[in-house]
């Protein structure tokens, strides 16, 4: 091969690497998500779109950095398998950031406060919040810090569920005896069902929500938060506080 050949071929090389690069560049992150969490992450049953608080935040969030993106709907265990692993770029879906879930993933700051809540039949009379549990059946949804409380209370019986809404459908039909999950997404069921369900005792832990990335990538880590921050201080997060959690104010 002479220099001319050869210099050709290099060049090629390079600019076929730049192309690829680009390409990859110009492609949607995917962001995993579990849209049975109201009124987080929930699927509009007219429109069949995913739609709440986190859908909301996570489209501010990417036009804000510049960023095309696209929703997985998923389960919440897989949700964040995927994140850990890479699978999915990032992930919002209410993930509590805990010392243990940061072992595997990377969290943006925290956009939201939250709490674990009891919710009972409107006539149970007899468990009056979380220490009362023992002894009974509680629903809650799996791989979520509620069921990690539950599992935590000695004498109290886990039974999870991948859809939380199911948990509310046992509990009203009387097949199971509460449920732990965050206050927010109980108060809204509550809300919607008053006759027939009720909270029991106050919000039992503090827990905070951000937005999961992928370990190995502390570029779109960076990218995301700077956004994530821009908005909390110029009042956007209080304004979806205001939009979608209204019930619990």
């Amino acid at each position: 091969m002479n220099k001319k050949t050869l210099l050709l071929a290099t060049l090629l090389i390079i600019a076929s690497t730049a192309l690829t690069a680009c390409g990859a560049a110009d492609q949607p992150i995917q962001v995993g998500t579990d849209a049975t969490w109201p009124p987080f992450e929930f699927v509009d049953e007219e429109t069949k779109e995913l739609v709440g608080f986190d859908i909301d935040l996570m489209a501010a969030v990417a036009e804000r950095a510049g960023i095309e993106y696209e929703f997985v709907n998923a389960g919440f265990d897989p949700v964040l398998a995927g994140v850990a692993e890479c699978q999915y770029d990032a992930a919002i879906s209410a993930i509590t950031i805990t010392s243990d879930r940061m072992e595997n993933m990377s969290f943006t700051q925290p956009y939201f406060a939250a709490g674990q809540l009891v919710t009972v039949a409107i006539d149970n009379d007899t468990i009056t919040g979380h220490e009362d549990l023992a002894g009974y059946t509680v629903g809650a949804q799996i791989g979520t810090t509620g069921a990690i409380e539950v599992e935590a209370i000695e004498g109290a019986e886990l039974k999870t569920y991948d859809d939380i809404g199911l948990a509310f459908q046992d509990l009203m039909n009387g097949q199971i005896d509460a449920i732990v999950a965050d206050n927010s997404l109980a108060l809204g069921y509550i809300a919607q069902n008053s006759d027939e369900l009720k909270a029991v005792g106050d919000t039992f832990t503090a827990e905070e929500f951000g937005i999961a990335v992928c370990p190995e990538n502390a570029e779109l880590l960076a990218t995301l938060d700077a956004a994530l921050g821009e908005l909390i201080e110029e009042g956007y997060v209080d304004g979806l506080v205001a939009e979608w959690l209204a019930v619990i104010e």
